[in-house]
């Protein structure tokens, strides 16, 4: 596959990165300090039953709490962005499946999640954004 390279500034991505990173931030809090309300979501969306295949719903939602804060925050202040990218992604595509797919009334939130999916890729598919240097010894 051929690469080409464009043109982009460097001020832009900053912003994206930094306004990507905060609804994974903002979305850990729930997941962490809200737990019952997230699986209470879960038990009324169409696809529930998504929510159980790791067991309680309980710890799925406070280790992806805890990932996507961890992620975030990687995201925003430019450290590993790719696999920062990445493991929000594989964060949010169970999400969106289990809670958005299949219902009409949530439709908003599920072609935001795919704008939001977008942008994660952006990252995941452009390594170059890293303002922490890998230093290889």
């Amino acid at each position: 596959m051929e690469t080409k390279t464009i043109e982009i500034n460097k001020k832009s991505v900053t912003v994206l990165r930094i306004l990507l990173s905060m609804i994974f931030i903002v979305a850990s809090i729930m997941h962490t300090f809200k737990v019952e309300k997230v699986v209470d979501r879960i038990n009324h969306a169409r696809f529930s039953e998504l929510g159980y295949l790791l067991g309680k719903p309980e710890i799925s939602v406070i280790a992806s709490g805890i990932a996507m804060f961890i992620a975030g925050i990687a995201l925003l202040i430019g450290f590993n962005t790719k696999y920062a990218a990445i493991v929000l992604a594989l964060i949010l595509i169970p999400i969106t499946i289990t809670i958005q797919v299949g219902q009409m009334s949530t439709i908003g939130p599920l072609f935001k999640n795919i704008a939001i999916f977008g942008g994660l890729m952006f990252f995941a598919l452009n390594n170059n954004f890293n303002i922490f240097k890998n230093t290889k010894a």
